[in-house]
């Protein structure tokens, strides 16, 4: 807690003399922290993610503008029917979910009623630098904010197809991760919490922690998922193929149920080995190479060892995850 305080104490400084620049009045530090919100999402029993995230999310998000747009992690309004969002004087609106991201990871949400809220504004995520101590902060204020330390910075991949480039790795670990902000010393927002990890430190590195999603990955896509509710940018192919690093490939853990894999006969234990006819190394390599050699509707040939230890050649054809999943009108 002294921690905090400290931090919090440094953190009013900085107000202080950002706003005496820009000839405004500072905001103060409960201000800032009014900015994360408590979200909550009610999901349907048949989502494709209802199981595996549960049909009751809880988690935060941030106010990034004066009109209640709210940036959180995507997977706490993924295929979602409602969202609500409360504040830290308690209370409670109804919030439309206005976009989802995949690649980023990303989830935006609007107030359906005016929160007065001052918004966070966007930091340059790219400056926060290892050994650095930024406050990580859920919704409820300082009680529930803490200092942690910029442990590493790096590619993240997760067994899901997903890619994030210069993640943001934290230590010690926030327990309430999800939609978390994490705030700098001038209190601008650098990133969303997404996820709890073992190696914050670097691969192969003991040391709990989280990750986060930096805001600068939010910025070049934020006009066009306000307008459409995703990006312009082609849909990336995707597989239905949940992995992890083995020994001279990956592990098939799961397979999504109608997806892909599924249609192409791909069984749990299956040891992938290569695409298209070259080897792969790791999760990264083998979802750039993927992704760079196809899109939705494209045929590709997996090279895999399935769980008989039988060697196969396997064609699989391409979906598009956004087309698997049940998403509702407002994504």
């Amino acid at each position: 807690m002294q921690n905090v305080i400290g931090l919090a104490a440094a953190l009013s400084v900085a107000l202080t003399a950002w706003a005496t620049e820009a000839a405004e009045e500072p905001p103060t530090v409960e201000a800032v922290l009014n900015g994360v919100v408590a979200l909550r999402a009610n999901v349907p029993t048949d989502a494709r993610t209802a199981q595996s995230l549960g049909t009751q999310r809880e988690g935060h998000g941030v106010v990034i503008d004066s009109d209640g747009l709210v940036l959180t992690i995507g997977y706490l309004i993924l295929e979602a029917e409602s969202v609500t969002l409360t504040t830290n004087a308690g209370r409670t609106v109804p919030a439309r979910i206005v976009a989802y991201d995949h690649a980023s990871g990303f989830g935006l949400v609007r107030a359906l009623q005016d929160l007065d809220i001052r918004p966070m504004p966007l930091a340059d995520s790219a400056e926060p630098r290892i050994g650095q101590r930024m406050m990580v902060a859920g919704s409820g204020g300082a009680r529930f904010a803490i200092v942690a330390q910029i442990s590493s910075r790096r590619t993240f991949t997760g067994y899901w197809e997903y890619l994030l480039e210069d993640a943001i790795f934290t230590e010690p670990p926030y327990p309430l991760f999800g939609g978390a902000a994490l705030i700098d010393s001038a209190g601008r927002l650098a990133g969303i919490g997404s996820l709890f990890v073992n190696d914050a430190p670097g691969p192969e590195q003991y040391g709990p922690g989280n990750m986060f999603v930096p805001v600068n990955a939010l910025k070049p896509i934020l006009a066009e998922l306000i307008e459409g509710g995703r990006t312009q940018a082609p849909p990336r192919p995707w597989l239905g193929l949940y992995t992890s690093a083995a020994e001279h490939g990956l592990l098939v853990g799961w397979v999504a149920a109608d997806g892909p894999a599924e249609a192409a006969g791909i069984l749990p234990g299956s040891l992938i080995l290569g695409v298209d006819g070259a080897p792969i190394v790791g999760q990264e390599d083998f979802y750039r190479r993927v992704w760079a050699a196809s899109g939705p509707g494209d045929v590709l040939s997996l090279t895999l060892i399935d769980p008989a230890g039988k060697p196969r050649e396997v064609a699989i054809t391409a979906g598009n995850r956004d087309d698997w999943l049940r998403l509702k009108p407002s994504h």
